[in-house]
């Protein structure tokens, strides 16, 4: 049992979230631990940065195994995220924050054309 009511309410608030939402709460998270990674390599911390850098590539293995290749832009994003794979791969080997920069803007781009457009099927356009 969850004793601390942040963690309560942020447990309710995946379990009742939609597919959308559980979409857009994971590009949050991959930009929240690329954003850490990137802090940890500026700082030298280099466990850090690792623990960062492997959560954020967790994140976009589970975006990319759920995308339904049937459709065609799936292939494309397919593509970004592999791409971002490699960049967040190569952060970590190198530890070079240059590479987590690259990795972040297309998963930052990625996050707000889907909160774009969660929020134009909420408006009904």
């Amino acid at each position: 049992m969850l004793s601390n009511p942040y963690a309560k309410y942020k447990e309710n608030s995946i379990n009742t979230a939609s597919k959308e939402e559980l979409t857009l709460m994971l590009y949050d998270g991959c930009i929240k631990f690329m954003n850490l990674a990137k802090i940890a390599i500026e700082e030298k911390n280099i466990q850090k940065a690792n623990d960062n850098l492997l959560k954020a590539q967790a994140i976009v293995t589970e975006l990319d195994i759920t995308l339904n290749m049937d459709i065609e832009i799936s292939k494309n994003l397919h593509s970004l995220y592999d791409f971002v794979q490699n960049r967040l791969i190569e952060a970590n080997l190198t530890k070079k924050a240059s590479f987590v920069d690259e990795a972040k803007l297309i998963i930052t781009d990625l996050r707000d054309a889907w909160k774009e457009a969660i929020n134009l099927v909420r408006r009904g356009k």
